[in-house]
């Protein structure tokens, strides 16, 4: 009896043994997944500005508007991109004018005015290091010609190489379209 006992004994130690090492086995495979889900794909700046979708959240201010703007801008100048990248950039930036805007130039012209003037700014080792957006109680609304419009400013800071940062004020004029949505109208560089 003695024999039958212990046999019985050794059986259920050894079924604690395997049910520990099964569970100990299902705790790091469980571990393992949930650490996998966190990782989190680090985007680059330019795959977050084109993650925005402006069919669903266009920006609801003219201050956002024209910070969306800098963003793309900012992506433009300091960031590396594929040909299809930039098409796209382009095409997001656009969403952001005017119909009257647009109208201006052809897609060829301006896609090719743009490549220009990215290239210049590469090749002057220029980028922008910060900007600064006008408060939202400096952003001027009024109606001109039966549209209401909005007036701001955002500084953009210039690293030039290692000749030092320059500062370049630019105001923009926004216009509500029939959506609602506010389009910038135009910019000019304001001498300080």
């Amino acid at each position: 009896m003695n024999m039958k006992r212990s046999g019985i004994i050794s059986l259920v130690v050894l079924f604690v043994v395997l049910a520990a090492i099964v569970a100990s086995y299902a705790f790091h495979i469980n571990r393992k997944a949930a650490q996998d889900a966190e990782k989190v794909v680090e985007s680059t700046a330019v795959q977050k500005v084109l993650m925005k979708d402006l069919e669903r959240n266009y920006p609801p201010t003219p201050k956002e508007v024209v910070k969306y703007f800098a963003e793309i801008t900012k992506c433009f100048y300091n960031e590396d991109y594929t040909e299809e990248e930039l098409e796209q950039l382009a095409l997001k930036i656009q969403g952001l004018y005017d119909t009257e805007l647009i109208e201006n130039k052809s897609q060829e012209d301006y896609m090719a005015d743009l490549r220009s003037e990215i290239a210049s700014m590469k090749n002057s080792e220029s980028k922008i290091s910060s900007y600064v957006l006008s408060s939202s109680v400096d952003v001027e609304e009024f109606v001109e010609n039966g549209y209401s419009c909005a007036r701001l400013y955002c500084t953009f800071n210039v690293k030039q190489g290692t000749s030092g940062t320059v500062r370049s004020m630019e105001q923009f004029v926004l216009r509500k379209d029939d959506d609602g949505h506010w389009k910038i109208f135009g910019w000019e560089l304001v001498e300080e």
